[in-house]
């Protein structure tokens, strides 16, 4: 019991809680495969993966697990640690996450399932199983408001270099500290796109205010947004492609503990037909539900799956 409890806070665990929805197969689950497991979900603690996390706990619910809630933990390395340890038993976790943060690579892998299936293969040694992933893709960009773009026609972060040619004065970009410190951010960006922002046009703020101030200010031509957040067709900003492949993918894929996955390798049939249709824009969708209107990570999880036929309601 005390080494259990040491396990636990050690990986940040909260106690969790069992998840009671009345749920059956719809699509997936038939014949409750997973029936007299029990299995912990866990996720990071922000919309989307707290999202993508129940949509996991609602799957093995569906297909008789008895399951428990421990998602919505503090940062990256917590749930991380819990899978590597056997804490939770799986999450959704990004391609780009492990292969920069987890695997220390500097270096990303431009083709999306190249850098999958390197993170899949090296990630083994850690005691972790990789399930194919989705093509939502939860990288950073560059965003301007379609009212200000009405102006500029800008439609790729090449267009943006080329406009700091030609008028610097124009350009004023809105970023957090971090980003705009860091060699995958800012810097390496204008590396990468042979640009230099003066620096009187960046502006250093809160993740929050960026959209806001895209959106509705003149303060800020260009923001830094990441691509599934739902704020961006909320309000109206328009995403510049990333022509030259600078941003690392963040493919989100499913991540079983290696025994579990072992002992049941039917989770892998429930998961990957929910993975083949999760895209950057439903992402945006759902997380609009959430972030915007306020709505429970939950239920917009529960709500999703069926309507996709995955799971029914008992």
């Amino acid at each position: 019991m005390v080494v259990a409890s040491v396990a636990l806070a050690g990986c940040g665990l909260k106690s969790g809680s069992p998840m009671v929805d009345e749920v059956e197969p719809g699509s997936v689950g038939a014949g409750e495969p997973l029936r007299g497991a029990s299995l912990t979900v866990t996720s990071k603690n922000f919309s989307e993966n707290i999202v993508l996390g129940q949509m996991i706990g609602l799957v093995f619910k569906a297909a008789g697990a008895e399951v428990l809630d421990r998602t919505n933990l503090p940062g990256s390395i917590s749930a991380r640690e819990a899978i590597i340890q056997g804490d939770a038993d799986a999450m959704y976790e990004y391609t780009g996450t492990a292969w920069i943060t987890y695997l220390g690579r500097a270096k990303p892998i431009v083709d999306p399932r190249k850098q999958w299936e390197a993170v899949r293969a090296q990630d083994r040694r850690n005691g972790v199983t990789w399930l194919p992933q989705s093509t939502l893709d939860n990288t950073y960009a560059l965003a301007i408001s379609r009212k200000n773009n009405a102006r500029y026609g800008l439609r790729t972060l090449s267009d943006v270099a080329e406009l700091v040619k030609k008028d610097p004065g124009a350009v004023t970009v809105c970023v957090e500290n971090e980003f705009a410190a860091r060699d995958d951010g800012l810097p390496g960006m204008e590396k990468a796109y042979g640009m230099k922002v003066p620096a009187a046009g960046i502006q250093k703020m809160d993740a929050g205010i960026i959209y806001t101030q895209v959106s509705q200010s003149d303060s800020c031509l260009l923001g830094e947004v990441f691509t599934t957040d739902g704020r961006i067709k909320a309000m109206d900003l328009e995403v510049l492609e990333d022509d030259r492949h600078f941003f690392p993918n963040y493919n989100a894929a499913p991540v079983i503990h290696a025994a579990t996955s072992e002992e049941y390798p039917e989770i892998a049939d429930l998961l990957d037909p929910v993975s083949r249709k999760l895209t950057t824009e439903v992402a945006q969708e759902l997380n609009a539900r959430v972030d915007v209107e306020g709505e429970d990570p939950h239920e917009v999880a529960k709500e999703w799956l069926v309507g996709e036929g995955f799971i029914r309601e008992g």
